[in-house]
């Protein structure tokens, strides 16, 4: 992890707030907020309609979305006073990596419509934090660029399991080629969830050709979409339809000219919506998953205890506690409620990680003492991407390790192994 700026003794939290305070004396405050409300505003602010509704969207009324947040707010931390925390190890270990600080990159779509680098920008600040990414199917430029501006950063791939299983293969088999550390297999968009942000605008990126990148970039996909004949939609063009089909030429990969003149980027986004969803998908097919890979299959999108014990007895290596930050089912458990149940199900068996509504270096404390290994963090990252592209992912990740750093020393902690169930008090 690339350390702030600091004095001797000073730890990571203390560095990163020392170099802020310091900075303000000369009039510089910080171009990403530091306050989770106030930088997802400045990021409404900067970023499109249409990307801001995508990006902060969730489904139907949102009370799943707001359910993860209300959790959190259920728990409260017992500080511990008189120990020596002048020393603290951050650290976890997951799949034979140490990790710096228990927190992950969470897997994102279309990473574009916050800013033109997209997960380039998002891979190189993960770098300089060594933090881990889960590299999302639906990225906006091919896992093995990203990898690239990982360097030896551990990334994840993250499976939306695909209707075609030569495809699935071939995405599994490159994401062993780049090095990843493990396939994450998102279990909850079989189907995209009702999302009237995006509904009441009639906006999908895909269907602009935005977040194909893995596929446009992938032999198996190329293949089926050069074989396929767009069809006709006998509808009058538009002046937005125009617009669609050049925005879909620029994503194509090769000159834009060329692009205009072939019917394949059309091809490739009607055949990436006929092959993306797989709500056939069952517990069966994950044994053809493990016949090929070598790699930890870690499930993300668990939330009843009864899943969690099927996914060990089908030698499952991982579990992710979410609910998609509550963009799939409106109505639904929030993850932190669920984390408990899974967590004693799984009893030590495998990690269990958690995402879904982590704002905040308290919120990383309070899930890893509700039995979760490490978190993921997912929207707060994509706002700082908004704001200042791979500083602001960078400062945004930052400052929540920061906290999380702190609010362990402030508790009474030296390590993650310090945080247990009994520093908790549900209210």
């Amino acid at each position: 992890m690339t350390v702030p700026e600091q004095h001797p003794g000073e730890t990571f939290g203390r560095a990163a707030q020392s170099l802020i305070y310091r900075a303000g004396v000369f009039g510089r405050s910080p171009r990403v907020p530091v306050s989770p409300r106030e930088l997802a505003a400045a990021a409404e602010r900067r970023m499109t309609k249409q990307a801001w509704r995508y990006v902060a969207g969730s489904a139907g009324q949102e009370s799943t979305a707001r359910a993860n947040r209300t959790a959190f707010d259920r728990w409260r931390i017992v500080p511990r006073m008189l120990r020596d925390t002048s020393r603290r190890d951050g650290s976890v270990e997951l799949f034979g990596r140490r990790l710096p600080a228990p927190v992950l990159l969470a897997p994102i779509g279309v990473l574009e419509l916050a800013h033109p680098e997209a997960d380039l920008a998002v891979a190189r600040a993960a770098s300089e934090l060594d933090t881990p990414m889960v590299i999302s199917t639906q990225a906006s430029a091919p896992m093995e660029d990203v990898a690239g501006e990982l360097g030896t950063t551990p990334s994840w791939y993250q499976l939306y399991w695909p209707n075609d299983d030569r495809l699935a293969e071939s995405l599994v088999a490159r994401a062993e080629a780049i090095g990843a550390s493990a396939i994450v297999v998102t279990l909850d968009t079989g189907l995209l969830g009702w999302r009237p942000r995006d509904l009441d605008i009639g906006w999908l990126p895909f269907s602009r050709g935005m977040g194909i990148a893995q596929y446009t970039s992938d032999p198996v996909f190329t293949e089926i979409a050069e074989r396929r004949v767009p069809a006709s939609a006998g509808d009058r063009p538009t002046l937005t339809a125009v617009r669609s089909l050049l925005t879909m030429a620029r994503r194509y990969p090769g000159p834009l000219l060329r692009n205009l003149r072939s019917p394949l980027p059309r091809s490739a986004v009607e055949t990436f919506i006929d092959v993306f969803s797989n709500p056939a998908l069952d517990w069966g097919q994950l044994q053809w998953l493990r016949e090929r890979t070598s790699l930890p299959i870690v499930l993300k999108g668990l939330q009843h205890p009864d899943d969690a014990r099927r996914a060990l007895d089908h030698g499952i290596d991982g579990i992710v506690v979410s609910n998609h930050g509550g963009r799939q089912v409106d109505g639904a458990i929030g993850s932190l409620d669920a984390l408990p149940e899974v967590v004693r199900e799984v009893d030590g068996t495998v990690p269990v990680l958690f995402d879904s509504g982590v704002r905040g270096g308290a919120d990383v404390f309070t899930a890893l003492a509700l039995g979760a290994r490490a978190v993921l963090v997912g929207r707060p990252y994509v706002y700082g991407l908004g704001l200042a592209g791979q500083r602001g992912v960078y400062e945004a990740v930052r400052n929540i390790i920061a906290e999380f750093d702190l609010t362990l020393a402030l508790a009474g902690c030296t390590s993650p192994a310090d945080v247990t169930a009994d520093m908790l008090r549900r209210v």
